[in-house]
């Protein structure tokens, strides 16, 4: 798939969210990336079989002080290789964009992985 074709799944992605949701994330960049850095990889302790689809770095919201200092907006990367490697086909692809980018979502309003596991979106 295109980088093109990729973002615009993931853009509708986010233009499906709830507006509240979606008015929620303004200070959050969403990327795409092809794949993610061995750094990363090897920073998290994930297995050389093992990959990530996405990762959020940043502040959670319930975190957040309103007397913090200016600081760039949180990131979620999203990667297009490994998504496009375990998921060749192209209904999967999407969904599993959708539910990476929602498990991504989960960690930016604080929600650590059980919680994100019991919602289904792990």
């Amino acid at each position: 798939m295109l980088r093109s074709q990729f973002e615009r799944v993931l853009s509708n992605a986010v233009e499906a969210l709830p507006p509240e949701f979606r008015e929620a994330l303004d200070d959050l960049a969403i990327v795409v990336h092809g794949w993610p850095p061995d750094d990363l990889l090897d920073d998290l302790g994930v297995p050389p079989e093992d990959t990530l689809y996405g990762f959020y770095e940043g502040v959670p919201l319930p975190e957040r002080s309103i007397n913090d200092p200016y600081r760039l907006p949180d990131v979620i990367s999203i990667y297009q290789g490994p998504l496009e490697e375990d998921f060749p086909e192209p209904a999967e692809l999407q969904r599993q964009i959708r539910i990476t980018l929602l498990h991504e979502i989960g960690h930016y309003f604080g929600l650590d992985e059980a919680a994100l596991e019991r919602l289904g979106y792990s």
